[in-house]
């Protein structure tokens, strides 16, 4: 790779512009994902065809804001720890869960659902709050459940604040995940919408293999760039730490 486009790759701004439509992908490469897990549950709460457009926004106006300030957190705990390997370590950790997510969409391995089961013990509580609010009969009670959906068990969430954390600030991560949640919009508003066939087609075998491999490959290919170019990496990091000091 030329050094100017290895210079450009470790910019800040390219960077996180990377970063943004990395996890709008990610978001958008999980449509089937998303249907399969939470379109029929969607559908179930009275969000499909004839939900009303404002309870319909309202969860999702939730979803998304419970994404951004997931990614916020994200974004600051990882930015705690202040030297260059553990931003490496970070940016190898983003590549592998990408992968991993690859393989669980395509069903060749299913490693992440010990991830899901974990997060899973944090959704029972907040089921239990969540249940009051059904059936959804106001703007309100939808906004509330939005704001819950985005610490449901997922390995694709989990995946999209691993690129979150990578940015290691709280404002960057947020705006990750705000670009992961836009991603998912297309998906998730078939079911409002009540456009069956596409989601049919999104559920299809063929598109899940699709999916897997579009995010393996993503995930591949940063790796390889991590890994390639790990020592450029480090100095920039450390370069940036130090200037963050002065």
């Amino acid at each position: 790779m030329p050094d100017s486009l290895l210079t450009l790759l470790t910019l800040p701004a390219f960077a996180a512009l990377g970063g943004l439509l990395a996890a709008f992908t990610v978001g958008l490469a999980g449509a089937g994902h998303c249907l399969g897990m939470c379109g029929g549950i969607s559908a179930a709460l009275g969000l499909g065809g004839a939900a009303k457009p404002a309870i319909t926004t309202a969860y999702h106006g939730g979803r998304l804001l419970s994404y951004t300030v997931l990614g916020a957190g994200a974004g600051l705990l990882a930015g705690a720890p202040d030297f260059a390997a553990w931003t490496l370590a970070l940016r190898y950790i983003a590549a592998l869960l990408l992968i991993a997510m690859g393989l669980y969409i395509g069903n060749w391995w299913r490693g992440l659902q010990w991830l899901e089961r974990a997060g899973a013990r944090l959704w029972q509580p907040l089921q239990r709050l969540a249940a009051p609010l059904l059936p959804l009969r106001s703007p309100r009670q939808a906004l509330a459940l939005g704001l819950c959906w985005g610490m449901m068990p997922c390995g694709l969430i989990y995946s999209a604040l691993a690129l979150a954390a990578t940015r290691q600030s709280a404002a960057e991560g947020a705006a990750t995940m705000l670009s992961f949640g836009a991603g998912t919009l297309p998906a998730m508003l078939l079911v409002s919408l009540g456009a069956t066939r596409l989601q049919a087609l999104l559920r299809s075998r063929g598109m899940q293999r699709a999916i897997a491999l579009l995010l393996i490959a993503g995930g591949a290919w940063s790796l390889a760039i991590t890994a390639a170019h790990s020592g450029h990496l480090l100095t920039a990091a450390s370069e940036e730490a130090a200037h963050h000091h002065h």
